[in-house]
């Protein structure tokens, strides 16, 4: 019996075997996402659009290098079971442009900032947004305990 994509022990970049290909090993991550830039937030009403963005589903936001991104997480509808392109013959240009280079193979990626429901962009947006005059981030100091 053949192991699947997804089962077989995950081979490193350098010891790919001549003329052997990145892709036979990989789990096609690059088709089960895009990533569109997006505007940087500044306003309360832009963080109340990106609450909007991540309260659809298989959505998330992040950010790398300065630049802010909407990540959306679906599959290809030409991704075939194996991890390769059904169309692979009449891909888009964007597809035919990717490399296995710069690829998110190893699964190691770090984003500098990441956000994936509606609470952690309020919190962010409370937490950078500047203060009034006298406003605390801060809980407001409790009542002190009675002395028994």
């Amino acid at each position: 019996m053949m192991a699947t994509a997804e089962l077989r022990p995950k081979l490193a970049r350098e010891d790919l075997r001549p003329g052997e290909v990145l892709c036979d090993h990989c789990t096609a991550k690059c088709c089960k996402y895009f990533a569109l830039p997006i505007e940087t937030p500044e306003s309360e009403s832009d963080f109340e659009y990106l609450r909007w963005y991540v309260m659809h589903g298989e959505v998330s936001i992040f950010c790398e290098e300065q630049t802010w991104y909407l990540m959306v997480h679906n599959r290809c509808d030409h991704l075939q079971g194996d991890n390769r392109c059904g169309i692979y013959h009449t891909r888009p240009q964007i597809c035919r442009e990717y490399s296995t280079v710069d690829c998110e193979y190893e699964d190691d990626w770090v984003y500098e900032r990441y956000w994936e429901n509606a609470q952690q962009i309020a919190e962010y947006s409370e937490a950078i947004r500047p203060r009034k005059k006298g406003q605390c981030i801060r809980s407001p100091k409790p009542a002190l305990l009675p002395i028994i």
